[in-house]
């Protein structure tokens, strides 16, 4: 009868999983697979669906395709046929009360096993695939190649906890695993290129950055010319002289942060000068200097010769293999030591012409103006043997020396035109921004309609601030470069969705460690897109071990309002170089407890960072010996003062309040502190080396003659990078 009761009864799925230990979503789908209709965990199932799960994980075939395989449940025999004593039996409420418990130790075994049993472990991979091809895409998705293998993504998740990968069913895998995962299936993974979604890819569209013309070269362009060295051996001062103007007064602290190019002509010559920062956070900006110009003057000041940077610089010239003419500046110092240089360009691989190489080697004085023209005159020669040429009438191909966001303008860009010319009304594209030219300046402000190869301008009428150091072209028209900018947009996004993360355990642990980490959250806003970059270079080199710089945001502008939100919303910072902060942003900024900081020179700006930093360390604590005392004699007190010893202090001093550590016989036997001193019948704060005290330590007074009381305290220090 009771029998009957039982199998005719409905178990709910979230009771049947609690009662197995699995979770409501895996017992539902375990069910599902195995043929079940079952909406949630509240659908109740029949008593021998339940008990058929039951045994199922009980043999230890606790995976969705063990339930999918399983036979299905025997016909239940009709009532009337069960055995007499069976009915008695189950009649009986004592025997019932012990069945009932017997069946749920039993269910208890049970539900350890299974737990046991889902542990880590996953079924053997059976190899299915016997050599078969599987052509797959990246990214490859967890459901996809489990689509892809013909298994149930849940076993695949399982499969890949063996081995210490943790995944979800929509994250991708890196080829090597994915790899590995179809080898034990017994399938050859190809992997196919992914391609591009832009319609230009499909019909194998020519780029305009990467078109190329048969008339390139039919008329001789100006040379490009980059100042190079190290910090303050003057390259703007000669610039200033060459060009007639004073740069190097509006620079803040005298040292240059920008790029900057210039146009100059010379006896008839035509020259672009381009000017780079000589400080170590700039390297990136020394770089692209290097890169995109003809020729490369490195500037070594007489009195100090080659310096860290200057050794950079002269590297940065040799990768973009360009000649190299060394200008000799400050030889109107005293102290001026030309044989020293010389003997630097030799220790550098660079024989200088006056020792019978193939380096020129000028003397120059931006302070007297001596041997410019002599420097002016070498560069119009190295020009002429180079023999540059360039196609004036050529669509425009230019090189993004800086970019930056300036008020009543929107993004403006400096460029150094390469070939071709661009015109106010130009359709120019330019990584993922696009624009008609609206305007053009030339080096000195001026408006103009037109820019030639090798003239460096500034356009205003990009649609964004594009990185540095990217390639600007004209278009064919507007429809071309919006399409092709929003297909660069699209792919640049898929990029960043797809790129895999790995999930091992390891790195689990590590990145658990990585959260406990101090950090400091910070929101850089810089004038120019060069110099944001080499602030945030600089801010990624004052990481250490024990800190981070965590950058919420970066980017070009003034300091704004909905930075001042987000900085009190993610409790960071807002660091300002170059740029001024718009109206109503302080006031907020005071309200909402956020604080900015504002720089105008590189070095001042790391120092600050670096100082905040420190300050954000725990204080380094260190042990500082004060003293040692020997046990002479040990006195005892009433019953409640307990026990003081009689000692002599036979180094440094004794202090009340400091710590001290009792040794007997090499044996440490007390580790706490002084509670009081006496000297004869005075208390006193501290006993110095030569006299005898009475030492009371704290909760100790297990004395004995001749051991030693070693005194100490601990002192902070501040903290470093």
């Amino acid at each position: 009868m009771c029998d009957e009761i039982f199998m005719s009864e409905r178990v709910r799925v979230h009771t049947l999983a609690k009662e197995l230990g699995l979770p409501n979503k895996e017992l539902v789908n375990l069910l599902r697979d195995a043929g079940h209709e079952v909406k949630s965990h509240l659908t109740g199932i029949e008593a021998e669906v339940a008990e058929q799960m039951r045994q199922q994980l009980e043999n230890g075939n606790g995976s969705a395709a063990a339930a999918e395989t399983a036979a299905p449940p025997p016909e239940p025999e009709p009532a009337e046929t069960a055995p007499e004593p069976a009915k008695e039996e189950a009649a009986d409420p004592a025997k019932t009360k012990d069945s009932a418990k017997g069946g749920k130790s039993r269910r208890k075994e049970r539900q350890d096993k299974s737990v046991k049993s889902r542990t880590f472990t996953a079924p053997e991979p059976q190899q299915t695939g016997k050599g078969q091809e599987l052509h797959l895409k990246p990214p490859i998705i967890v459901k996809d190649l489990a689509e892809a293998m013909g298994i149930k993504p849940a076993d695949l998740i399982r499969e890949l906890l063996t081995i210490n990968v943790f995944a979800s069913i929509n994250q991708t895998l890196d080829t090597a695993l994915a790899q590995r995962v179809t080898d034990k299936h017994g399938f050859k993974m190809v992997t196919d290129k992914r391609q591009k979604s832009s319609a230009a890819a499909a019909s194998n569209e020519e780029q305009p950055e990467d078109v190329v013309f048969d008339d390139a070269e039919v008329e001789a362009r100006p040379p490009v010319v980059a100042f190079l060295g190290h910090v303050d051996h003057g390259k703007t001062s000669l610039q200033d002289f060459i060009r007639k103007t004073n740069v190097t007064e509006d620079e803040a602290g005298g040292i240059t942060q920008h790029i900057g190019a210039t146009n100059v002509e010379w006896q008839g010559h035509k020259i672009t000068m381009i000017d780079t920062p000589g400080h170590e956070a700039f390297t990136s900006m020394r770089a692209r200097g290097a890169n995109c110009t003809d020729i490369v003057v490195l500037v070594v000041a007489a009195n100090d010769g080659f310096m860290p940077q200057t050794v950079e610089a002269l590297n940065h010239a040799r990768a973009a293999e360009v000649p190299i003419v060394v200008a000799l500046n400050k030889i109107d110092l005293d102290n001026a030591n030309i044989d020293r240089v010389l003997a630097n360009m030799q220790q550098n691989d660079m024989l200088p012409e006056p020792w019978g190489g193939e380096y020129g080697v000028c003397n120059v004085s931006a302070m007297t103006g001596e041997g410019i023209d002599g420097l002016l005159e070498r560069l119009v020669l190295e020009a002429e043997m180079l023999e540059l040429k360039c196609n004036s009438k050529l669509p425009a191909r230019a090189f993004v020396l800086e970019s930056q966001l300036e008020p009543n303008l929107g993004p403006t860009v400096n460029i150094l035109v390469k070939n071709g010319t661009i015109k106010v009304g130009d359709v120019v594209i330019c990584d993922q921004y696009y624009g008609k030219v609206k305007a053009l300046f030339d080096c000195r402000g001026t408006r103009i309609q037109s820019a030639g190869p090798s003239m460096a301008v500034k356009v205003v009428g990009l649609s964004g601030v594009p990185d540095t150091g990217s390639v600007m072209a004209g278009c064919k028209n507007e429809r071309q470069a919006r399409r092709l900018t929003t297909e660069r947009g699209e792919d640049a996004r898929k990029e960043q969705l797809t790129s895999t993360r790995s999930a091992s355990i390891e790195d689990l642990f590590n990145e658990i460690e990585q959260e406990n980490r101090k950090e400091l959250k910070a929101i850089l806003r810089s004038d120019v897109q060069g110099t944001c970059e080499a602030v945030i270079e600089a801010l990624n080199k004052l990481q250490s071990d024990k800190i981070d710089v965590d950058l919420v945001l970066s980017g070009v502008g003034s300091v704004t309002e909905n930075d001042v939100i987000l900085a009190a919303a993610s409790n960071a910072l807002i660091i300002g170089f170059h740029v001024r902060v718009n109206p109503g942003v302080n006031a907020l900024a005071k309200r909402e407890g956020v604080t900015i900081m504002l720089f105008s020179v590189i070095y001042e700006l790391i120092e600050q960072i670096r100082n905040s930093l420190e300050g954000m360390l725990d204080p380094v604590v260190r042990e500082e010996d004060l003293g040692r005392a020997q046990i002479l004699q040990v006195f005892t007190m009433s019953k409640n003062a307990g026990k003081i010893c009689g000692c002599t202090v036979s180094k440094g001093v004794v202090k009340v309040g400091a710590h001290a550590r009792v040794h007997r016989q090499d044996e440490l036997i007390y580790n706490g502190t002084i509670s009081s001193l006496r000297h004869f019948t005075d208390d006193v704060k501290e006993v110095r080396q030569g006299f005898e005290c009475g030492i009371r330590l704290d909760n100790f007074t297990d004395f004995d003659v001749d051991d030693i009381i070693e005194v100490y305290e601990y002192k902070e220090s501040r903290a470093t990078l």
